[in-house]
């Protein structure tokens, strides 16, 4: 994760600590409070407890906020986005939801800034339109995550139902050509029995 060399004020700075910990969190598949128990490394240290506090609970909805993001990134997965992109968006949306004493337009601000610095050029613009969508939904009383969580479930179902028709199509498929084979192979054995069993006592006329 390349970083731009900008000094972040005290709360900035937990943010940027928060992001490099979702990273190397995700980077070698184990949990934060996992990462925070072992080594680890920051850029600007020493830990900063609220970027613990943004790294632990963002981590700990993942699947929530996961699902937020699919709803809202028309046009990129979450699987396909930027590891940097992905986290920070995981950490704004989080901090969006979760934490009472930061304005929303202040997690978007900052999340567009931390992009400036660690994402590529198109980082900034791609964050703060996905944040924007979030932000407007949220100001208009929707429970976001509960919306794209079910939302989730009913796509798994959707392609969980397709899957099982796909299989039971192949199953059918392949048992039509088992009794098509079945019935020219038993054709064929009525044919050998006939002339292996009968041909040669069979009475002249």
């Amino acid at each position: 994760m390349a970083r731009q060399h900008t000094r972040f004020g005290a709360r900035t700075n937990a943010r940027s600590q928060a992001l490099q910990l979702l990273f190397q969190a995700e980077a070698t598949g184990r949990m934060v409070v996992d990462v925070l128990a072992g080594e680890y490394a920051l850029s600007d240290g020493p830990l900063d407890s609220y970027a613990e506090q943004l790294a632990v609970g963002a981590d700990s909805m993942l699947h929530e906020l996961d699902a937020v993001l699919e709803m809202t990134s028309s046009n990129w997965s979450v699987r396909r986005m930027p590891a940097v992109d992905r986290n920070l968006l995981r950490l704004a949306v989080y901090e969006m939801l979760e934490v009472e004493d930061v304005d929303t337009a202040v997690a978007i601000d900052e999340c567009v800034e931390l992009a400036k610095a660690y994402g590529t050029d198109e980082s900034a613009a791609f964050v703060n339109g996905v944040l924007g969508r979030v932000a407007r939904r949220i100001e208009a009383g929707e429970d976001v995550v509960a919306e794209a969580v079910s939302a989730a479930q009913e796509a798994e179902e959707t392609k969980a139902a397709a899957a099982a028709a796909a299989a039971d199509e192949q199953s059918a498929d392949e048992d039509d050509d088992y009794e098509d084979d079945l019935e020219t192979g038993y054709e064929e054995d009525l044919e050998d029995a006939y002339y292996d069993d009968y041909d040669e006592d069979y009475p002249e006329e």
